[in-house]
């Protein structure tokens, strides 16, 4: 399935989580058995052709689509996730959302010094995630170049901010609007 084919799986859901916003839902994607397989297989290729080592995804979705595609390039993967969730010393960081803060955290032990790491996840809006990931990731010693989502909503500027911060980014799909 080509990613255009893969477009037509997302479900549009109007007014979520607030009134005038058209939620990207990739719930019917992953529900999709030849469609999930698809973007999975798109997302390790572009791993694989970036010459990441070890992929890592952010809580929740970026556990899906991460580990799967890690599985498929066959590499490793770690998880970058909410605070509290590891039973080790974690490396942290806090950063900003539209309305708050929140923070990601990993077990810097999982990643060797130097080691070529993709960033993968559903969905690049504004960015704050990805970039608090990478700089984390960045932090661990890992060398972020790449990051790969299913959706980016290029009109939110997340993307662009990725590239500003030295990050590639690449998505099988785009939608306008927010």
């Amino acid at each position: 399935m080509s990613p255009g084919d893969l477009k037509a799986l997302v479900r549009s859901v109007p007014d979520f989580p607030a009134p005038g916003v058209l939620f990207r839902d990739v719930t019917t994607l992953i529900a999709h058995p030849a469609g999930f397989a698809a973007a999975i297989d798109h997302l390790a290729a572009r791993v694989r052709a970036s010459g990441a080592t070890l992929i890592a995804g952010m809580e929740a979705r970026g556990f899906i689509f991460g580990a799967a595609a890690a599985a498929r390039a066959g590499l490793g993967f770690v998880p970058v996730r909410k605070p509290g969730k590891l039973p080790v010393t974690t490396l942290g960081v806090d950063y900003d959302l539209e309305y708050g803060t929140d923070r990601l955290e990993i077990d810097p032990t999982a990643i060797r010094p130097g080691q070529s790491v993709a960033i993968v996840d559903d969905l690049i809006a504004t960015g704050g995630t990805a970039l608090a990931a990478a700089h984390l990731l960045r932090e661990a010693s890992a060398v972020v170049t790449h990051a790969f989502f299913v959706i980016d909503l290029p009109d939110l500027g997340g993307a662009q901010r990725l590239r500003d911060a030295g990050v590639t980014v690449d998505a099988l799909m785009d939608f306008p609007g927010h």
